[in-house]
């Protein structure tokens, strides 16, 4: 019998595909402890071979307790860079910022001593910080952490988007986002966003989400198999594939 701490490598009732690995986790305590460690698996990996890795993080407020316990793990986190998926046009010290989240619950501890990067800075126009994160991009990220909407958007990447297609075509990194119209964006439709260029950058890709209703998104999202209407497929594209890890 599996006990709570045993990931379920595949859910049966998800469509098959060696695009993606499904964990399952029977907690929210186990799943945050699970998150934590795979991230921190692949920063050490990185580290080995490398004199400075990269980490990519999203917002909300689920990966809050993953960044938490992420910040104790014993790395040598002062050559590990910081890097956003996405951040809303707001100053980093914003309380409904990225930038914010990030430092709060993983700047911390051991992670204390990572060097963090924020798309947005006061005084920089738009295009100015959208130019400054693309000439950083390059460096190849050991891992992308991804979250995902009910509406199947992830990063800033929202079905609907009048801006969508060019969004997904992009060559750049990161892009500048005008989100209006799309509910998942909430008030804050000024955005800037990873692209499936940026991702590809990253060596690893982990997608955490929680919920059934999240669950039931995913599935629907691999079923109708359309990027435009579920942007949470844009990590399945490349060789790296895409580990989920989920809970109730």
């Amino acid at each position: 019998m599996l006990d709570d701490s045993t990931p379920v490598p595949h859910d049966p009732a998800l469509p098959q595909t060696a695009a993606y690995r499904w964990h399952e986790h029977r907690s929210t305590d186990t799943w945050v402890w699970a998150c934590a460690v795979a991230i921190a698996a692949e920063l050490r990996r990185d580290l080995v071979r490398r004199g400075r890795v990269r980490l990519l993080l999203s917002g909300g407020t689920s990966p809050a307790p993953v960044y938490r316990a992420l910040a104790r793990a014993p790395l040598d986190w002062a050559r590990v860079d910081v890097a956003l998926v996405d951040e809303r046009w707001l100053l980093p010290d914003d309380p409904d910022s990225n930038a914010r989240l990030v430092r709060q619950h993983l700047l911390r501890d051991n992670a204390a001593a990572a060097r963090f990067e924020s798309l947005t800075q006061s005084g920089r126009t738009l295009e100015e910080s959208v130019a400054f994160a693309n000439a950083h991009a390059r460096q190849a990220a050991c891992a992308a952490v991804l979250g995902m909407g009910e509406d199947g958007h992830t990063a800033s990447l929202f079905p609907g988007m009048a801006a969508l297609d060019r969004a997904l075509a992009s060559k750049q990194p990161y892009i500048a986002i005008d989100a209006t119209g799309s509910l998942g964006a909430k008030q804050w439709t000024k955005r800037i966003s990873l692209t499936p260029a940026g991702l590809a950058y990253a060596q690893s890709r982990l997608l955490l989400i929680q919920g059934t209703a999240k669950r039931e998104t995913f599935k629907q999202a691999l079923a109708n198999g359309e990027v435009k209407r579920w942007p949470v497929l844009i990590g399945l594209d490349g060789d790296a594939g895409l580990d989920v890890h989920w809970c109730p």
